[in-house]
């Protein structure tokens, strides 16, 4: 009997060969032939996974927003007794990328946001990933102020949510170019979270 083969499983294999490669020389590095070497298949194995790099591309974002948003789940699981704002600071930390371990990570997601800036699918992607953050987000952000005082209710939960999940993109940024420690990107976001519910509510 001919061998069976995980397709699905061989797709994340070389996926995760295109993250290690976007890692060390950013998407234009990134060729058939080497993904192929990395993953230790063949080019043919490759081709038959995806028909087109940008195909094989759009899977290896989609993966790496699924491993994120993962995270972001299982940080809101694991005290399903934590006030909504705590819940809030947890996911937009993860959303951060600010740890050490997840750096190179950071590096391949803005090496795809600067890629979507002139692929429409790539940015198709994205919108997708960050649209799925922006609903997590405002959830949260309207429970929080449920939870809070009247007077000191964010007004527009989706406005805060898209401010924070801004932030926390730029955060990203500024701490792989060096511009901010990962700590004092923890303070700025910290500092934001707290500011947000000193805000004047509804009269």
């Amino acid at each position: 009997m001919p061998r069976q083969v995980d397709h699905e499983g061989r797709r994340l294999v070389i996926a995760e060969a295109v993250c290690r490669l976007a890692d060390e020389r950013g998407l234009e590095g990134v060729t058939l032939r080497d993904v192929a070497a990395l993953a230790q298949v063949s080019m043919g194995a490759v081709q038959r996974c995806f028909r087109t790099k940008e195909e094989m591309l759009v899977f290896a974002l989609g993966h790496i927003g699924e491993r994120i948003g993962e995270r972001v789940r299982a940080r809101l699981v694991r005290s399903p007794a934590q006030s909504a704002a705590t819940a809030l600071g947890h996911a937009a930390t993860e959303v951060s990328l600010l740890r050490d371990e997840h750096r190179a990570e950071a590096r391949v997601w803005l090496a795809f946001v600067a890629q979507a800036a002139v692929s429409e699918v790539l940015a198709k992607t994205l919108k997708e990933n960050y649209a799925a953050l922006q609903d997590v987000f405002t959830r949260l952000i309207s429970e929080a102020g449920e939870d809070a005082d009247g007077a000191t209710a964010p007004l527009d939960p989706r406005l805060e949510a898209r401010t924070l999940l801004a932030l926390a993109d730029g955060l990203t940024a500024h701490v792989l170019i060096g511009h901010l420690t990962p700590r004092a990107a923890r303070e700025v976001l910290h500092a934001h979270l707290t500011h947000l519910w000193e805000r004047p509510g509804r009269s």
